[in-house]
């Protein structure tokens, strides 16, 4: 069975609990990949695929600082 595509819909994007849960951390400001890992005590493939999802969606943002990428909310995407 092929894998259903992943959205670039707002809407769709936080109806999964687990990226309204990456949102609400975020909401705090800037995060790494790893302090959300740590935070939600889920597998880091599974917090990036998150993050994928809601950047596609225009909800985060991403920015490399050395060998980090920190996330922060998209205020335009939310709105």
């Amino acid at each position: 069975m092929a894998r259903a595509a992943t959205t670039t819909d707002a809407f769709k994007a936080v109806a999964e609990p687990r990226r309204r849960a990456i949102l609400d951390l975020l909401a705090s400001g800037e995060r790494s990949v790893n302090d959300l890992v740590a935070l939600l005590d889920l597998a880091q493939p599974l917090v990036s695929k998150h993050l994928r999802v809601l950047r596609d969606a225009g909800l985060v943002e991403v920015r490399d600082e050395g060998l980090q990428r920190l996330y922060r909310l998209n205020g335009r995407g939310l709105k």
